[in-house]
């Protein structure tokens, strides 16, 4: 299962043959700038490798995003996180740097919110967010989220997490 193309998006399933652009995006300085460091080549292979395991484990994951022509612009999807202890539905998103700031996180996000929402059944949807990362916050809120609370466990001392009822 996938969700619906948005008016400029679609998505597919993540493979071994989308290693370069995820090597790519995921080790862009730019991209990763909230996290504690830009991934190697080996990194994006685990990345694709830990999508394919979530799509056998619970028909989702992190999806690529492209532009109906076929373009590039990045991941989004749907993962189980770890907030404060309590397993939390997270729709998660990175753009490449070069098309940030377009609304192609927004679109995606959305789409996979109403994918949430109609196909999962879920009740729940959360963003965790590096508190100075503004940019994404705002992708959050444009999607209905509000702040919740502040998560501390993750790889950054502490993370805010925005989230939504279904």
């Amino acid at each position: 299962m996938l969700p619906a193309p948005s008016t400029r998006l679609r998505f597919r399933e993540m493979t071994r043959a989308d290693l370069d652009d995820m090597a790519d995006l995921l080790g862009d300085p730019r991209v990763m700038e909230f996290y504690p460091a830009p991934k190697s080549r080996d990194d994006a292979a685990r990345w694709i490798a830990w999508n394919e395991d979530n799509y056998a484990a619970h028909g989702f994951g992190l999806w690529i995003v492209e532009t109906h022509a076929g373009l590039f612009v990045g991941d989004c999807g749907l993962t189980w996180q770890d907030v404060n202890g309590v397993p939390m539905l997270e729709v998660g998103y990175h753009v490449r740097a070069t098309l940030q700031g377009r609304g192609y996180a927004t679109e995606a996000a959305a789409a996979c919110r109403d994918f949430a929402r109609v196909e999962l059944d879920a009740t729940e949807l959360v963003a965790i967010i590096h508190p100075d990362n503004t940019a994404s916050e705002r992708v959050a809120q444009k999607i209905g989220m509000t702040r919740r609370e502040d998560d501390h466990g993750g790889p950054v001392a502490v993370r805010r997490v925005l989230g939504m009822t279904l």
